[in-house]
């Protein structure tokens, strides 16, 4: 937890990533059809210049993705995704050969090919490997840090699937599984995220933003991606492009409650957050 100063530590192909404080992960969408940056970077060129943008705001790690999951997102195969993520993963890894870069996919071929033809350190799962049932074999066989996210259904019912009897504990509960599984495969390296705006509606939302410190638990390393999401924009009743200062709110509470990673647009707003929170304790 950030106010406890414990370190935590991520094997990323050999090499030792340390967290002693709150890292920041900058987004680099290549889909046309993201919530907030659909198609800004769907060439190599923009791609190239997004990681560049994001590691010179001080971004420790690019998380790619190519397959959109916003509500009513087009679904694209297995072959697209690849075709999306390939040129601009050649290119970032050739122009940046020592930053960290993760890859958000559920499947877990997708996941094989990028980890040993790109040298992809993290692989980025929303569906916990729910989507895909070889997704745990490979990333114990590929030997890669692990986020694992909460969701509830599947892609076509994620976003409308509510039933809870109390959110933090269900949520615990899920974790608690999906860890000993993984333990079990022999994968340590894991990074839980809780899927905020996944499965859950604004109140849900707040509720579990409201409980992150109860995650502490698992002593495994927290993700927070609420990053201009719908639970900030509506409730404020404004959108996406106007949701910067509610991020950086939102990003504050999860620091002081124990996130050890910010998954943001904005780099440079959360990299001051989190100088401003460390300063502050």
């Amino acid at each position: 937890m950030f106010l406890e100063k414990k370190k935590f530590s991520l094997n990323c192909r050999g090499r030792l990533l340390q967290i002693e404080n709150p890292l920041v992960m900058g987004i680099l969408n290549l889909t046309p059809d993201s919530f907030f940056d659909g198609g800004k970077n769907n060439s190599v060129f923009k791609a190239l210049k997004r990681a560049e943008e994001i590691i010179a705001q001080g971004g420790a790690i690019i998380d790619v993705g190519a397959f959109s999951t916003r509500p009513n997102a087009s679904f694209i195969s297995e072959k697209e995704e690849l075709y999306r993520l390939s040129q601009a993963l050649a290119a970032i890894r050739k122009e940046f050969p020592e930053i960290i870069i993760s890859v958000d996919t559920f499947r877990s071929a997708v996941a094989r090919q990028v980890v040993e033809n790109f040298e992809i350190d993290i692989i980025n799962d929303i569906s916990g490997g729910t989507f895909d049932e070889l997704m745990i074999d490979t990333i114990a066989d590929l030997n890669v840090p692990y986020i694992i996210m909460h969701l509830q259904g599947n892609l076509q019912t994620m976003h409308s699937f509510y039933g809870y009897e109390n959110i933090v504990n269900d949520i615990i509960l899920y974790f608690s599984k999906r860890i000993e599984l993984l333990k079990n495969k022999g994968i340590n390296d894991i990074i839980l995220d809780l899927g905020f705006g996944f499965s859950k509606n604004i109140i849900q939302n707040y509720e579990l933003l409201k409980g992150l410190k109860n995650f502490t638990i698992f002593e495994e390393l927290l993700l927070v991606g609420i990053s201009r999401k719908s639970m900030i924009y509506k409730l404020l009743e404004t959108n996406a492009k106007k949701a910067l200062n509610g991020t950086s709110v939102l990003n504050t509470f999860a620091l002081l409650n124990g996130a050890h990673f910010l998954r943001v647009h904005d780099v440079t707003e959360a990299i001051e957050t989190i100088k401003l929170v460390k300063y502050l304790y």
